[in-house]
């Protein structure tokens, strides 16, 4: 139970409109400041100040990633009491409205230029990943932990090429495929025909909203897939959703860097992600991290990638 002072302090933090727009758009998941500065189209010194003191009350997270900072509502108990009063919001008020149209339409403009992009890369996506990935000793391993799960069920969400449904293909009796991209679908289909995988399929769809897939999967894989969206947390817990009853999620991804240019050059959001970071979100989803390892590029300014293996905290 917090006390008097520290419910006035979180009221106030809270009680003011520009403040509450943005505690209403957190809610929906994490997101940079300077998204939420052309949502809310307030100047970025203002939008700041009014997170810091989100912050400084305990309402808010902040995470500094390169040149961008990302913030999301605080797992703290001063939170909890601004996640219930912002359930009692009228959803169809006029400003949170037209909040909520402007963060989609912006989402849709990240969407079409990370699609222009696979769009662009498709046929040399494989050697394009090469540059900055030691393939070998990373699919060793993600080889070795499909070997240990033996899943009935595979899915590989944001497939790309399918680069992981033909690796993992004698480990797995059904796989699927999941991309937003037609030009890599059209690719990772020929590759498994190439290859005579009859076991795996290949679906169109966006990977943080696919009904229907529920407490299906054995093994779900998120390979270089994470750092195009802002919220990876939700994209983990949809994942978990779909897990099947000692499940397990396998991700790859990179570790934190300061590459500023793959934000514009090839679509990417997120500038790696943390061992902290993963916990976070695995432990917001109910699961726990099961397995972790590192695996450092060769060379100046090559970048680390890291695996992890997450399971549901109260399984084996």
């Amino acid at each position: 139970m917090a006390d008097i002072v520290s419910i006035v302090n979180v009221l106030k933090a809270a009680g003011e409109e520009t403040r509450l727009r943005l505690l209403a758009l957190l809610a929906g998941g994490e997101l940079p400041v300077k998204d939420l500065t052309d949502i809310l189209d307030q100047s970025q010194p203002r939008v700041s100040r009014h997170l810091k003191l989100l912050v400084d009350a305990g309402l808010v997270d902040r995470h500094a990633e390169g040149a961008w900072a990302y913030f999301s509502l605080s797992g703290a108990p001063e939170a909890q009491l601004v996640r219930a009063f912002l359930t009692k919001l009228d959803v169809n008020d006029a400003t949170l409205t037209a909040d909520r149209r402007r963060l989609d339409a912006l989402r849709e403009v990240q969407r079409e230029k990370a699609a222009g992009f696979f769009s662009s890369v498709a046929e040399s996506w494989d050697q394009l990943r090469r540059l900055h990935v030691p393939d070998e000793a990373i699919e060793t391993e993600i080889l070795r932990i499909g070997r240990a799960v033996q899943p009935d069920m595979l899915v590989d969400l944001g497939t790309g090429t399918g680069r992981m449904l033909e690796l993992l293909a004698p480990v797995y009796k059904r796989g699927v495929g999941i991309d937003s991209s037609r030009e890599m679908i059209g690719v990772a289909r020929a590759k498994l025909a190439d290859s005579d995988i009859g076991h795996a399929h290949i679906r169109l769809g966006d990977i943080a909203d696919l009904p229907g897939m529920e407490d299906q999967a054995d093994l779900v894989v998120l390979h270089q897939v994470l750092h195009y969206f802002d919220d990876p947390g939700h994209i983990i817990s949809r994942a978990r959703d779909m897990l099947a009853p000692g499940g397990r999620i396998m991700i790859i991804d990179f570790a934190p860097h300061e590459l500023e240019f793959l934000r514009g050059e090839q679509a990417h959001r997120r500038l790696g992600m943390s061992e902290k970071q993963m916990e976070a979100w695995a432990d917001a989803a109910g699961l726990t991290v099961d397995e972790y390892m590192d695996f450092p590029g060769s060379g100046d300014g090559s970048l680390t990638v890291c695996l992890w293996t997450l399971a549901e905290a109260n399984g084996d």
